[in-house]
């Protein structure tokens, strides 16, 4: 892709705004811009009366989105908004970003690790067939720090939640939707259709109506969650250990060297 080629591409169908991340190449991997492009682009269609619905996708059909964009943080990079305002919006724009418009994610391909969250910062997901979750951190020495490890217990029975953040297991869109983290699965190529259809079915409602039960539904107050306030301050904190720690640097290695990690727990 060139330079000029926009990381985020959105498309208005109605009263639905779809909201594409077009990092293809590099499996729609979250960088500074993904960051950038996506929570603005959210932002404007929340607040743009005439849109009542999104839906979050990512371009091509091998992942929905890979996460972190390694490489950019391997070299030295930021991944989060270059406004310092904005910041407050978290991973991708989204994760700390409360808004008011239903969000409706469709998951096409691989949504592991940042993926997996960003689904879980949706409202309602509608998932590929061949599509696959996770949170692995674990496996490399690090935490689901954009909220996974607290909303995956919130999201699923706390048994089943523990299980899949303690163990790092992929899962498929099929065990998905068994255990509730996603609505429904439909075929590969239907994924984006049916969630725009679940989106107008939504965007038929009283749209403040909608915003106002969104609103009570999730405990949003003056665009903020204040009852998971001290959940991100407690992430915050673990964050802070968990990634200067030698596993933490151990498992990357391990993962480019294609060998079982030796952890030390240091």
């Amino acid at each position: 892709m060139s330079e000029a080629t926009p990381v985020v591409v959105s498309e208005r169908r109605g009263h639905v705004e779809v909201i594409t991340i077009n990092r293809p190449e590099s499996r729609n991997a979250v960088n500074a811009a993904v960051t950038d492009a996506l929570g603005y682009a959210v932002e404007r269609a929340d607040t743009d009366p005439d849109i009542r619905a999104i839906v979050l996708t990512g371009a091509g059909s091998q992942s929905f989105c890979a996460g972190a964009d390694l490489k950019a943080l391997a070299r030295g990079e930021r991944i989060d908004a270059s406004s310092r305002d904005r910041r407050a919006w978290g991973f991708a724009g989204i994760v700390t970003h409360p808004i008011s418009t239903p969000l409706i994610a469709a998951v096409n391909g691989t949504a592991l690790g940042g993926g997996t969250e960003l689904v879980l910062a949706s409202d309602i997901a509608v998932a590929a067939e061949s599509a696959q979750f996770g949170l692995p951190e674990v496996k490399r020495g690090i935490i689901a720090a954009a909220g996974g490890a607290f909303r995956i217990i919130d999201a699923l029975p706390r048994k089943i939640g523990m299980e899949l953040l303690l163990t790092g297991r992929t899962f498929s869109a099929q065990q998905a939707v068994d255990v509730g983290l996603i609505n429904r699965v439909v075929p590969d190529a239907d994924v984006v259709d049916a969630a725009v259809a679940l989106a107008d079915e939504i965007a038929a409602n009283a749209p403040l109506a909608v915003q106002a039960s969104k609103r009570l539904a999730l405990g949003i107050v003056d665009g903020a969650v204040p009852s998971e306030t001290s959940q991100w301050a407690a992430n915050t904190a673990e964050i802070l250990a968990v990634f200067k720690s030698r596993d933490a640097k151990e498992g990357p290695r391990a993962f480019a060297e294609k060998r079982a990690p030796r952890w030390r727990a240091e």
